[in-house]
This record gives structure tokens, C-alpha cells and sequence, in this order.
């Protein structure tokens, strides 16, 4: 069977505004109720133990993947698959590759290091993966308006904006993947 799966990077604290934790636990229902596994980080923590156990209690497919010095402090999350990787290059390879599409939910610096890895190859036309920033009561706004000053300033070029999907709510994340992957199945065909 045929089955998408989709990284999901944010996370591994709930951040100050319970909306966000609202938009996770969202985000992996409606991935289960999809039929697309969850790619996420393994941890039992923060949004990522949110997206995760939503999605598992839905019977929704999960992949885990935790370096070895993050076992003992985030702890595995779940019933699902889980791979434990050398470090963390290596996780986020292994995430990336096992998935169709990257959707970004608040966090913090290693959610960002994450999203601008996969923003980069990108641009470098290493993949042609869909991107989407879930920007949940603007979040993502400042970060938003960095990329456009980067490409106001000639750092790069306009098309950078457009490998970015910003999507106001994990329904409307969902909802943009739906039509992205399955452009990206019928160019396949």
C-alpha cells in the first residue's frame, strides 16, 4: 500500500500560548485520519509528544527518530517505529528522507536550524518536497518577514518565498498538503 508520510518539525516544549498545543494535537489526528505516517523526533515532550500521541491514538502510523543523547532526556514516545540515530545530522537525514513533506509548527532553535536546512536544499534544487509553515497565531511571522528582508537585501532570489507554504492552522496545513501531494502523485504517473 501506498502510503505518504509527512515530517512534522516543532517543539520539544508546549511554548506559552495553549493554542499551540490545540494546533499539534490537531496536526496528528488529522494526519491519521489521512492515512500519512508521522515523521517527528521520538520524544515524549512538548509539541512533539502532542502531534505524535494524537496521531497514534487516532491508529495513525508514526516514525521516531531520536539521536542516542536525547533517549534518557526526551524518552520515547509511543508504540510506533522508532529509529535511534548517532546524532543529530543524522536524525534529521533520516526524517527528511523518510518523508513527502515538511510541515513546521512553533518551536525553537532546533526547529529552525530544521526548517532552514530543508528551505536550503531546496533553493539548491535538491528536492522539490513541499515546505509548509504552520503559523499559529503568527508565530512564524517574524521569521516570515526575515526571508523577505533576506530577499529585499539581494541575499537571495524572490523565488525563496515561494518554497514556503504558510498556512495559518494545521486543517489548513492538511489541507495544502492534500493538494500538493497529490499534484506531486499525478506528475509522478
Amino acid at each position: 500500500m501506498f502510503r505518504r508520510s509527512v515530517c512534522v518539525y516543532c517543539g520539544a516544549r508546549e511554548g506559552a500560548l495553549p493554542v499551540y498545543a490545540e494546533e499539534a494535537r490537531t496536526l496528528g489526528r488529522l494526519l491519521a485520519h489521512e492515512g500519512w505516517r508521522l515523521v517527528y523526533g521520538a520524544g515524549d515532550v512538548g509539541l512533539m509528544g502532542l502531534v505524535a500521541a494524537a496521531a497514534e491514538a487516532e491508529g495513525g502510523a508514526t516514525l521516531g527518530v531520536i539521536p542516542q543523547h536525547l533517549v534518557q532526556v526526551e524518552a520515547l514516545r509511543g508504540a510506533g517505529r522508532h529509529v535511534i540515530t548517532e546524532n543529530m545530522h543524522e536524525r534529521k537525514k533520516v526524517m527528511f528522507m523518510n518523508s513527502d513533506a515538511v510541515a513546521v509548527l512553533p518551536g525553537g532553535a532546533g526547529s529552525l536550524d530544521e526548517f532552514f536546512e530543508v528551505l536550503t536544499w531546496a533553493q539548491l534544487g535538491l528536492h522539490a518536497k513541499p515546505i509548509l509553515l504552520v503559523n499559529i497565531a503568527g508565530y512564524w511571522d517574524p521569521l516570515l518577514a526575515l526571508v523577505d528582508h533576506v530577499v529585499a537585501q539581494g541575499f537571495a532570489a524572490p523565488s525563496l518565498r515561494g518554497l514556503i507554504t504558510p498556512v495559518g492552522s494545521a486543517e489548513e496545513g492538511v489541507t495544502a498538503l492534500r493538494a500538493a501531494l497529490s499534484r506531486e502523485r499525478v506528475a509522478s504517473e
